[in-house]
């Protein structure tokens, strides 16, 4: 389900750039990718709001935090980045969050992670640099700045996804988040802050001249709620941890569907750089089952006299 997230995420990009460069605005794309894909998965909310009385009330937090910084912030803040610095230097900087977990984990408990861990993470991070080849890039603080806030939203996907389960189920999750980004973009649309402009155009996927609306129901419904919605069942199942190095396969998957629908062929050394992040992945997955196998198993005390 990583891997499938990772995927449907992927083909957003390709997808979007198109209309962006015929002239929809940023803002009427996010608003319409996240308020149909909520929309989508808007019956597991609804489902969740009916077997547990309060449900909004008990999970605000967690919903506006993640409507707030997955959802929106991440796109919004990694959009911007682009346009201060190339594309290539702002996803490194992005896909730098699982790295970034691993540091926090070692802050907070003090506890060094494992060699299999820190080799995985160099190993993914090398190959990373290769894949998006930052070669002839130049600094600019305010773009990196902008990509680290979106690097902080990717974590923060990860660690809130982690949270769900019977009490917070993922689809509800996904759907109320989705909802609430899209309430905050269109609020931002309609105040001015934000350009809103959608014309009728058409562009060029594949070579083959399409309407606008068909990249971006694909962008809405497709990639977007099965993106969100994969995304959120698999991190509670395999942690935070690995679900964000298995996530930096999005970056493998968008060179794939550029290379199909923009023509965009990838170097040799490109598909270098993605052997060696699935490599990184495979160490850091094999220091989670290695944890697994020799995690002590802790007694059950007794059950209380009645």
């Amino acid at each position: 389900m990583g891997v499938a997230s990772a995927l449907a995420f992927s083909s957003s990009g390709p997808f979007i750039k198109p209309l962006l460069e015929a002239g929809w605005s940023l803002g009427a794309a996010l608003l319409v990718r996240m308020g149909v894909a909520g929309l989508v998965l808007s019956p597991a909310l609804f489902l969740a709001m009916r077997r547990q009385r309060g449900f909004l009330r008990r999970h605000w937090r967690l919903i506006v935090g993640f409507g707030l910084m997955p959802v929106l912030g991440c796109q919004l803040f990694f959009f911007s980045a682009m346009q201060r610095m190339p594309v290539a230097v702002a996803l490194l900087i992005q896909y730098l969050a699982p790295v970034m977990l691993v540091v926090a984990v070692w802050v907070r408990t003090r506890k060094a992670p494992s060699a299999l861990v820190l080799w995985g993470s160099l190993v993914a991070i090398v190959g990373l640099v290769l894949v998006v080849d930052i070669s002839g890039a130049s600094f600019d603080l305010i773009g990196t700045l902008l990509a680290l806030a979106a690097a902080v939203c990717v974590c923060a996907y990860f660690v809130i996804s982690e949270r769900a389960g019977d009490d917070l189920p993922p689809l509800a999750l996904a759907a109320s988040g989705l909802l609430t980004g899209a309430v905050v973009i269109g609020i931002l649309c309609a105040t001015g802050i934000m350009p809103f402009q959608a014309p009728a155009v058409s562009v060029v996927l594949a070579g083959t001249p399409v309407p606008w609306w068909m990249p971006l129901l694909w962008v809405a419904g497709v990639a977007t709620t099965l993106g969100y919605a994969l995304g959120v069942m698999a991190v509670p199942r395999i942690g935070s941890r690995v679900a964000s190095f298995v996530g930096l396969s999005e970056v493998l998957f968008a060179l794939m569907f550029a290379w199909i629908f923009l023509a965009e062929v990838p170097a040799p050394i490109q598909f270098a750089g993605g052997a060696l992040i699935l490599g990184g992945v495979v160490l850091v997955r094999a220091d989670a089952t290695g944890s697994a196998r020799t995690a002590p198993a802790v007694p059950i005390p007794p059950a209380p006299a009645p």
